[in-house]
């Protein structure tokens, strides 16, 4: 008995690491014509962005990452100019690894309609995400309620209201 226990627990430790080795990415699906998987390294490509958020207990921090529009930008998204008729029907929808969900009209992304800043944050106060918050979260620039700042982010699907 102690021979099967030995061996489940070793490919139980092997299963965890493997887990753990695998890096977390963010999908960008839906209405794209570019279709992206993002993780960390792809993410750094881009140009990072600095915003402030306040916490739960009013403690300001600066939350470093992406503009949002400018990786839907590349996943071909209909954004500025094109962005007016049929395709102000579209959205955003942000999910996490725990299946919590959040949308955004994409008017609501574009600079051409709001000067808020939306990003895909990856660092907080110059440091990593805690695990908990990450590795990849939304952060909704002054914003009063933080609902809608989505921890844990796993994909980004553009869509049609119907």
């Amino acid at each position: 008995m102690k021979k099967y226990t030995l061996i489940l627990l070793l490919l139980i430790a092997g299963l965890t690491t493997q887990a753990q080795t695998k890096e977390a990415v963010v999908k960008i699906t839906g209405e794209v014509t570019n279709p992206l998987t993002i993780g960390p390294a792809e993410l750094q490509q881009y140009k990072q962005t600095s915003v402030t958020r306040k916490d739960k207990d009013g403690k300001a921090h600066i939350y470093s990452g992406v503009i949002v529009s400018e990786i839907l930008t590349k996943a071909g998204v209909t954004l500025g100019a094109d962005l007016h008729g049929k395709n102000l029907v579209k959205y955003l929808l942000v999910e996490a690894s725990d299946g919590y969900q959040v949308l955004f009209a994409l008017a609501e992304l574009d600079k051409g309609f709001t000067d808020r800043v939306i990003i895909l944050a990856d660092k907080i106060d110059g440091q990593p995400l805690a695990p908990a918050d990450g590795p990849f979260r939304i952060i909704v620039q002054d914003e009063k309620k933080p609902a809608r700042c989505i921890k844990q982010v796993i994909a980004m699907k553009v869509m049609f209201a119907k």
